[in-house]
């Protein structure tokens, strides 16, 4: 019986950990760039009292075994990198990802982070950085003069200076993608760290081989969709109740047997 207590305690850790997982799923539905978690679990260890395939007698075997499970635990959590949904904004510093790929941020000790949120700013020198004012890793500058800044599919960046009739060219911004984006670390603020899981970055041009192009005046929203998860959330709540009333029987049977004896 204690048995049963110990895998119903396992389930309810395990639903707790996805109720969590789904709430900040909820709680990132309008954060920009946001790729929504799941939970992956695992079942534990077994106790064979049988061994299936052993010999009934000397001509035959059992079919299967007695084999008793002890619960289940979280192996992991794992980002979703689907597109988000397209918003158009019309300001000219925002810039999203059509498909595959991620921004450089340089980080204040000069390390390199990445990031799917686009919404970009302007500091007081005129360097185009994230919404915590890190730089791009490119360190693309826009002149004080400029009127109208133009981000191309392909990242180059061009700027219309007053009393010049030709463009300026300013740069190029670049993005990057990975082997195994869910093996990323994920640091807050839209930030990710390449890990040996991740695999290296490998850095290209917006629009070629597989990353995808860069849309000025646009937002990538989150990737999250509000009736999933609550859909997801009713069921965690049900698999919760279970495994609570698995608890409650298991105490009940256990007090039935000691007043017994």
């Amino acid at each position: 019986m204690n048995s049963a207590l110990w895998v119903s305690k396992t389930g309810l850790a395990a639903q707790d950990m996805r109720m969590t997982t789904i709430s900040n799923n909820l709680a990132n539905v309008n954060t920009v760039g946001f790729k929504k978690d799941r939970v992956v679990f695992e079942d534990l260890f077994y106790q064979v009292q049988r061994q299936p395939g052993t010999q009934a007698d000397e001509l035959n075997q059992v079919p299967s075994g007695i084999q008793v499970g002890t619960g289940v635990r979280v192996n992991g959590t794992q980002k979703i990198f689907t597109d988000g949904s397209a918003e158009t904004t019309g300001n000219q510093m925002d810039v999203a990802i059509d498909g595959q790929g991620f921004f450089q941020i340089e980080n204040t000790d000069g390390e390199l982070l990445y990031s799917r949120n686009g919404q970009f700013h302007l500091n007081s020198d005129g360097l185009i950085t994230n919404g915590n004012g890190l730089p791009l890793a490119q360190n693309i500058v826009i002149p004080p003069d400029a009127t109208k800044v133009t981000i191309g599919t392909d990242g180059t960046v061009t700027a219309k200076v007053a009393g010049q009739d030709e463009l300026v060219d300013l740069g190029q911004i670049l993005t990057v993608n990975f082997v195994n984006p869910a093996g990323l670390e994920v640091l807050g603020g839209n930030l990710y760290r390449a890990t040996a899981a991740s695999g290296e970055a490998v850095e290209g041009i917006p629009g070629e081989e597989a990353l995808g192009k860069l849309q000025q005046y646009t937002l990538e929203g989150s990737n999250v969709s509000v009736v999933d998860e609550m859909v997801n959330m009713i069921a965690v709540q049900r698999a919760y109740e279970m495994n609570a009333k698995v608890v409650t029987a298991a105490d009940d049977m256990l007090n039935f047997i000691s007043q017994s004896m």
